[in-house]
């Protein structure tokens, strides 16, 4: 078939915008934090992040060319998938385990329902997800400084107190990427002004979350408190780099907005009264499975069209 025919399903979208050119800037806006990464936890968070993009994009190129399809690694979608893998466990997690969590991501997630564009849910996160359930104890063991630690949520949850300024900053226990807000926020502002994302879902996200806090969190409006829930954890990197990924969340407007009140409720639903204390990776993959739901119903109505009274029916 001629690369001048091409069909697709509804919705057209007609931009100048390319797959690669938005995922370098996604690359980009990562850097901060896997710099910062770097830095806060040493060269075996270098090794994470290296190991994860190469066994990403390796894995989709040996499948795509065996199951003689179009490669596709230079779109860097695998390269993000596995920059988002690192950033999303613990520096001391085991290479063989970030191996099997990347492959998982690639064939299981994405590959094998169609490749980018297919996936009904954000393969990053159920790659972390995954390792959740089958390596929970690496996943949660946190070392920093040399010392083996709870998380700041994981003290806050226990009642205990934080310092809300190191966590913003990201001297902290967590994950490679997670720790450093204000790297995270850096990163965000870039994709924001390269108009990479709308701020519809993360500030949805966010207030929602926040709301909840106050009302469920049993300390009313604290804003150290609300601001310690906030910098822990993967709330910020999840709120604006992979709730806001652009296969799985919806497309529609309204249907942003729905999608991140969703995540701050059940995020919230998560840390408060869940086992553990995160919540964002379950409450994102949840909220994906939701989004044909959730665009069936904001979808905007057509012009001209008008409802039905029921005398005319």
């Amino acid at each position: 078939m001629s690369d001048l025919l091409n069909v697709s399903v509804s919705p057209h979208i007609r931009a100048k915008d390319t797959t690669s050119g938005i995922m370098r800037d996604v690359l980009i806006a990562l850097a901060p934090a896997s710099i910062f990464g770097i830095y806060n936890f040493g060269y075996k968070a270098l090794i994470i992040i290296l190991v994860a993009v190469a066994t990403c994009v390796a894995a989709e190129g040996i499948y795509e060319y065996f199951m003689h399809k179009k490669i596709t690694v230079g779109d860097l979608s695998a390269a993000v998938t596995g920059l988002l893998i690192a950033l999303n466990v613990p520096h001391t997690l085991p290479i063989g385990m970030v191996i099997i969590a990347s492959i998982f991501a690639i064939i299981v997630v994405k590959q094998l329902f169609g490749g980018i564009g297919q996936n009904f849910m954000n393969p990053a996160l159920a790659a972390r997800c995954f390792l959740l359930i089958s390596f929970t104890g690496p996943m949660t063991s946190f070392t920093y400084d040399a010392v083996t630690g709870a998380t700041p949520l994981a003290v806050l949850k226990d009642g205990g107190s934080v310092d809300v300024l190191d966590m913003f900053i990201g001297q902290t226990a967590g994950t490679i990427g997670e720790t450093s807000t204000l790297c995270i926020l850096l990163g965000a502002l870039y994709l924001v002004a390269r108009k990479i994302i709308s701020l519809r879902i993360p500030l949805a996200y966010i207030i929602t979350f926040v709301v909840f806090i106050i009302i469920f969190g049993g300390n009313g409006f604290d804003a150290e408190y609300i601001a310690a829930h906030l910098c822990g954890g993967g709330l910020m990197l999840g709120a604006f780099f992979m709730a806001t990924d652009y296969v799985t969340s919806p497309i529609t407007p309204k249907g942003k907005i729905v999608f991140g009140i969703l995540l701050g409720i059940l995020t919230g639903i998560f840390r408060l009264f869940g086992g553990s204390a995160e919540g964002v990776s379950y409450a994102i993959i949840f909220g994906n499975l939701l989004v044909p739901l959730i665009e069936k119903f904001t979808v905007p109505r057509a012009f001209g069209i008008k409802k039905a009274k029921k005398e005319d029916k």
